[in-house]
């Protein structure tokens, strides 16, 4: 196992250039118990639809995806085949928040000539074991219980730590690349981590096209240090990789009581790693203040323009989540 320290970048600035909140095109449905807005942004993916490059995003309290055109501002649902007594929201205030899917992590994959998209739960409690997988058609979705995985990641502590919590995952080169936030409490020994593991992409995919009992292993675990905010520590929100190998990143400053409660965000950092480096920043407002809301997913621009695009999670139902356009300056080299 490797440790890592993400060092604060002075020169790296990621400013936030627009934000838009995220609100169903066909509005809500109360048959469905769909909302009129995309409730928790939890996690990013491009997925071509039709041809078209759209962003998929998970989110960790209804039983919907949302696909968003950034360019139009469209944004649909895809249902999941998960309800509750008839409903498809899921918090405290209902209380029905422990049935919720807990969607935090979304990657694109290519495989056989064909894109999907696979969304994980964050694994934290039974209900939150599951993955999904999107396909471009329809686009249609399914749900594959995937306790053994999970069970697989609690069981490597040197990545679960003592609260398993996956929040980040992304494609890079033959594996997918997954996070485990480190916002849990200790327990048994065991302190909270931040860390990255490996999980063959291949081998992956076959399984969650028929699970069983064995699981393909995981491999390259890496413990981070990734800063910390007025003595808060940051910890893993997502992760988006580039082609060239550099894998851009979100992590939060949460003062969460645990893997499965929120707490009071103190800033979100963005951040980069490759096989040698890793630098991390602020992301702030276009007057310079600190962005306070926590970004929860992020994927790279298309077109390699040296932008990007992060979807918040303001914790809040009654508020729509927001997809938010960053620029960066301070990568030399890699645009």
């Amino acid at each position: 196992m490797k440790r890592r320290t993400s060092q604060h970048d002075p020169n790296l600035i990621v400013t936030v250039e627009s934000r838009r909140p995220l609100l169903y095109s066909e509005g809500p449905s109360a048959a469905l118990d769909r909302p009129a807005h995309v409730r928790a942004g939890s996690g990013l993916a491009w997925l071509p639809i039709d041809g078209v490059p759209r962003l998929v995003v998970a989110q960790d309290d209804t039983s919907f995806l949302a696909v968003v055109d950034p360019n139009t501002g469209r944004v649909d649902s895809i249902q999941l085949d998960h309800a509750v007594e008839g409903r498809r929201q899921f918090d405290a205030g209902r209380g029905n928040k422990a049935h919720k899917l807990d969607l935090e992590a979304a990657c694109v994959v290519h495989h056989a000539g064909r894109d999907r998209v696979v969304v994980f739960g964050s694994g934290s409690s039974p209900a939150r074991q599951r993955v999904v997988v999107v396909e471009p058609r329809g686009p249609s979705a399914r749900l594959v219980d995937a306790t053994p995985f999970y069970a697989a990641l609690r069981a490597c502590h040197a990545f679960s730590g003592s609260e398993l919590n996956v929040e980040g995952a992304t494609a890079l080169g033959s594996s997918i690349l997954l996070a485990q936030r480190g916002n849990g409490q200790p327990r048994g020994g065991l302190a909270a981590v931040d860390a990255t593991c490996e999980w063959p992409l291949v081998a992956a995919l076959e399984w969650l096209d028929a699970p069983g009992p064995q699981v393909p292993p995981i491999s390259g675990v890496v413990q981070w240090d990734l800063g910390s905010i007025d003595g808060l520590r940051l910890t893993f929100t997502d992760l988006n990789a580039r082609e060239n190998g550099v894998v851009g990143y979100l992590a939060a400053a949460e003062a969460s009581p645990n893997a499965i409660d929120d707490g009071v965000v103190l800033g979100t950092a963005w951040g980069w790693f490759d096989e040698s480096e890793a630098r991390w920043a602020l992301i702030r407002n276009p007057d310079g203040t600190p962005l306070l809301d926590k970004a929860e997913g992020f994927v790279w621009s298309a077109g390699g323009s040296g932008r990007g695009f992060a979807v918040l999670d303001s914790d809040d139902p009654a508020r729509a989540s927001e997809l938010l356009e960053l620029s960066f300056e301070g990568l030399p080299g890699r645009g």
